[in-house]
């Protein structure tokens, strides 16, 4: 079984290859490593054929249940004529086991990261998402996590201060800071009750998405959940309130050209950021023991990134008392 200090330290070339090769497919020996930290994923070249994009999943992280609900939803939406690079069945299976490792392979499809610097671009994405979230309307998810407070919010902060990674002398500031956000962000979801939540990309930032000639795809689900509309648009804006509220009447001109958008749902655009500003340092935190993390992300341990993170989220205050983005 994988080490789950170092859950990736068995995972060389050349198994890689031999899981591939496990499934009848032919390499030709050339493994090329894609970005990714929470999963290993790499580009693995055949003999008389494209290559193929393997996905390693974090051992530990999610059930099969849970991936398998993922696979399901991409299907879902390929079927669907929604652009989405979906895993490959192999003997009827896409969620595929060699050497202790769950793994998908997935078809190599290109692509640039948007830059959504026009209305024409804008709107287009918004159609994509709108398409994608009439599809995410249909059924539920019943093994996926849901985009709620306690998790997200709460655990999330418990786990940063368990960590110990928070200076001494921040940390009294950093727990009242969260605490009042988290109530906060709390009073205004018990607002807007019932929430309407549907199954969502969940991760929906620019990187996660390519644009070629014929518009945006997604390459991966990993981050799929339950949670509402607003949680796939507000990470696609950039810039000041009045930049951001010209994109979100771009992106609503294409969306709701598919798919209905409670408009309430804006007010939540400030909290669900500040959630995840507090959830990235958490995850953080977490998977430290990866040795991945440390190499990569070397300023998180430096009492510098935790004055500038504590003062961005004293910063949330202000900007969650601004109420909506006027459209």
């Amino acid at each position: 079984m994988p080490d789950t200090e170092a859950p990736y330290s068995r995972l060389s070339p050349d198994a890689v290859i031999a899981a591939i090769e496990a499934t009848g497919e032919l390499s030709d020996g050339r493994v090329l490593a894609l970005g990714s930290y929470e999963n290993r994923v790499y580009q693995v070249g055949r003999e008389d054929a494209e290559p193929l994009v393997v996905k390693f999943y974090r051992p530990g992280r999610w059930p099969d249940a849970a991936i398998l609900e993922e696979h399901a939803f991409a299907l879902e939406l390929a079927a669907a004529g929604i652009p989405l690079v979906a895993p490959l069945a192999y003997a009827g299976h896409t969620l595929l086991e060699h050497d202790g490792f769950r793994y998908a392979l997935f078809p190599r499809r290109g692509g640039r990261w948007p830059e959504l610097g026009n209305a024409q671009e804008r709107e287009w994405m918004g159609r994509f998402m709108g398409r994608m979230h009439r599809v995410g309307q249909v059924r539920r998810f019943q093994h996926r996590p849901q985009l709620n407070i306690e998790t997200f919010g709460f655990d999330a902060c418990e786990a940063v201060l368990d960590s110990e990674f928070v200076p001494d002398y921040l940390e009294v500031r950093y727990d009242e800071t969260t605490q009042a956000l988290l109530e906060s962000i709390a009073a205004e979801f018990d607002l807007q009750q019932p929430l309407t939540q549907l199954r969502i990309h969940g991760d929906c930032h620019r990187n996660n998405v390519l644009w070629t000639d014929a518009g945006p795809h997604f390459v991966d689900l990993d981050d799929c959940m339950t949670g509402p509309a607003i949680q796939d648009l507000w990470m696609l804006l950039a810039g000041s309130r009045e930049e951001m509220a010209a994109q979100m009447r771009d992106l609503l001109e294409g969306y709701e050209q598919f798919a209905e958008f409670d408009r309430v749902q804006l007010r939540l655009i400030e909290p669900l950021r500040t959630l995840r500003m507090i959830h990235y340092s958490a995850w953080l935190a977490r998977r430290w023991h990866d040795p991945a993390f440390p190499r990569a992300f070397p300023w998180f341990a430096e009492p510098t990134y935790w004055e500038r993170h504590v003062g961005e989220l004293q910063e949330q205050l202000a900007a969650m008392e601004l109420g909506a983005l006027q459209l």
